[in-house]
């Protein structure tokens, strides 16, 4: 039976394959990279051989890779004849992956879990071991790895509301994959549940906690932010909109009109989640009668300069360094919500809406010691902004807590480690 389904399952996505060509060019239009390597999403261009022996991570778009990367360092640390491979789905995540690690792993897109794609992907890379970060569950291969004798350690794993109710309809299927995965290393307990709920074996289940509290920059943040602080040739206040959606730009600016008039000279940064967007979300400030500018057009940004877009990717962290507060989005509107760990980590307050399934313990935590705040709609983001940029003290008691939250919260990548220790046939070099 569980086979009949899976046969069906990659019936299904043969015919859709048209259809997931046709998206590609169609990205491609706004960011070239999505066209690269297209052949080799579908298994149309063989690959060349990689290196052994080789340790495999897929991460499949940008907030990913950021949580895999104190992974990756440590693997690279105690593994130092290994090779590392990070795919991801994303041109995104590729990018991400090219900045923080450039030619220190290797790089590929995941193909579509097309049966034909994955064996020859997987005759091509023959890794010891798949790290998969957070909940991605593919069928083909899984199934394939399975019958290769690679271990599948899922690590990071979460299941929010919707991929829980979506998986449980499918039950039955879930466990025959599921089965596939030598352990799942859940963020939370309810996480755990959720995984035994639809399928997981639960002597294959633990709790490892959420290991995007170990990520740690490769730069002193404090001192670039202090650098881009003065780029921004401000004492002025200074509050961020970062990964913001379509719709959010728009709440934010009106939020922005009101900040204004109790803090004329104030600065407001607009991080759009999707670099596709960087034109658009800047046509439509300038449209909205502001004084705008994006990071890629100037050397300065001048005092006068309402608004900044951020069209870069991976300086967020220093843009949160060199703010007051901020506001993460995906959060205002229905998306799940976006990393809030970031500017906690910076040290300024966060100030997020109300859909934050996708960070649903680490916003609670950060909510409960007093680091975040939560609002619903753009009259209370631009009351809690006037109110923040009003009271240093408040900002820095804020701002402490995150810290502190992320600092109590240390050492899922410690826990993580071991557990992939027991899956690897060589030993560890813990000296380092």
């Amino acid at each position: 039976m569980a086979d009949r389904l899976r046969h069906l399952y990659s019936l299904s996505l043969y015919l859709l394959a048209p259809c997931a060509l046709l998206r590609l060019f169609w990205l491609g239009r706004r960011d070239p990279d999505y066209r690269l390597g297209w052949a080799a999403r579908f298994g149309l261009q063989q690959l060349p051989q990689a290196p052994h022996p080789l340790i495999w991570i897929h991460a499949v778009s940008v907030g990913e890779v950021k949580a895999a990367s104190s992974l990756v360092h440590r693997l690279r640390a105690n593994y130092p004849d290994c090779h590392i491979l990070v795919t991801t789905i994303t041109a995104t995540g590729a990018a991400i992956t090219r900045q923080i690690f450039g030619d220190k792993v290797m790089h590929l897109y995941l193909p579509y879990d097309l049966p034909h794609a994955i064996r020859g992907f997987l005759d091509a890379i023959r890794p010891e071991i798949l790290i998969v970060m957070e909940t991605e569950l593919w069928p083909n291969l899984y199934h394939q790895a399975n019958e290769r004798g690679i271990k599948i350690v899922l690590v990071n794993a979460r299941l929010s509301n919707r991929s829980f109710a979506r998986y449980r309809k499918v039950q039955f299927f879930m466990r025959e994959v599921l089965r596939k995965v030598s352990v799942i290393a859940a963020q939370t307990t309810d996480d755990a549940l959720r995984f035994g709920a639809i399928g997981g074996d639960p002597d294959r289940i633990t709790i490892t906690g959420n290991i995007k509290f170990d990520v740690t920059p490769v730069h002193s943040i404090g001192q670039e932010g202090e650098a881009v602080r003065a780029w921004l040739s401000s004492q002025r206040p200074v509050w961020i909109a970062a990964s913001t959606h379509e719709g959010e730009e728009r709440l934010a600016l009106d939020a922005h009109k009101k900040v204004l008039e109790r803090h004329p000279d104030c600065l407001l940064i607009i991080a759009p989640r999707h670099p596709e967007r960087f034109k658009q979300v800047l046509r439509m400030v300038f449209e909205s009668g502001y004084n705008a500018i994006s990071r890629s057009m100037t050397a300065q940004v001048s005092e006068h300069i309402q608004v900044l877009i951020l069209d870069s990717m991976g300086e967020l962290p220093v843009f949160y360094a060199a703010a007051d507060l901020a506001f993460v989005g995906g959060s205002l509107l229905p998306h799940g919500g976006h990393n809030v760990l970031e500017p906690a980590m910076a040290g300024i307050p966060v100030l997020t809406g109300r859909h934050t399934d996708n960070f649903r313990e680490i916003t609670r935590m950060l909510e409960e010691a007093g680091a975040l705040r939560r609002i619903e709609d753009e009259n209370e983001l631009a009351a809690e902004a006037i109110k923040l940029l009003a009271n240093a003290e408040l900002r820095h008691v804020m701002g402490q807590a995150g810290k502190e939250v992320v600092a109590q919260n240390r050492g899922s990548v410690d826990r993580v480690m071991e557990l992939i220790r027991t899956y690897l046939p060589f030993k560890a070099d813990v000296s380092i």
